[in-house]
């Protein structure tokens, strides 16, 4: 008999894989929001679907996911063109992300069953090499993986399911944010405080925490926003 004390091993979350449209459209939203792609830009289906080597079916849902989050305009017979953010629907929906996750967080620290404990813990820790390795990609696929975790181990699926559509149309704004300076290190050191807080079962401080996490997500967009395009 074995006396001795039991090892739990953290369960890796697993990322879920993109499709096409997916893909297509994290590259189009990264070429808006950094200013390769200017407002006015025409989108054509068919020169897209060439350039990208996919059908036009992936690249007419990228688009019209695009459209959702208010980086393109499509016109009815005419295509769809490069759309300029409105900065007030932004700080509005940004609000909203913010209280969405904040719950979310408080929920998790209540909730959130020791094994999920464990896989946020091991996410986290994991997430320190590529802030070292200034692995911009793998940082911001880590950082979905790392909310999403949140949002499920809240135990309230509907607000799982408000949180991650709210998160889909914001998603182009928060990834572009990780081009900031040092907004790495930041993100991570702000991952920490939340997730010292859901460790220790402390809601409010989880919440806080989150809240304040979401509005310098949403700062440091606006500063990246507003620096000249590049040429």
């Amino acid at each position: 008999m074995n006396d001795g004390p039991s090892v739990i091993v953290a369960p890796r979350i697993s990322p879920v894989k993109s499709t096409r449209s997916e893909e297509l459209q994290t590259r189009l939203a990264e070429a808006i929001v950094t200013g390769r792609l200017p407002p006015g830009s025409a989108l054509d289906e068919v020169q897209l679907a060439a350039e990208y080597s996919v059908s036009r079916t992936p690249v007419r849902e990228a688009l019209r996911q695009l459209s959702s989050s208010g980086l393109v305009e499509i016109r009815p017979h005419r295509g769809a063109v490069v759309a300029k953010p409105d900065r007030a629907q932004l700080t509005d929906m940004f609000l909203v992300m913010g209280e969405l996750e904040a719950l979310s967080a408080a929920l998790c620290a209540v909730n959130m069953i020791r094994s999920d404990r464990l896989a946020l813990e091991s996410l986290h820790q994991s997430m320190s090499a590529l802030v070292r390795e200034g692995d911009l990609p793998g940082y911001s696929a880590a950082n979905v993986e790392f909310h999403v975790a949140i949002y499920r181990g809240s135990g309230n699926a509907y607000l799982a399911e408000m949180a991650s559509a709210t998160r889909r149309r914001l998603a182009p704004f928060r990834r572009a944010q990780f081009e900031g300076r040092d907004r790495l290190a930041h993100s991570h050191h702000e991952h920490d405080a939340i997730v010292q807080a859901i460790q220790r079962g402390d809601g409010d401080r989880a919440s806080s925490a989150m809240r304040q996490h979401i509005g310098l997500s949403a700062k440091a967009w606006d500063v990246l926003s507003r620096a000249p395009a590049p040429v």
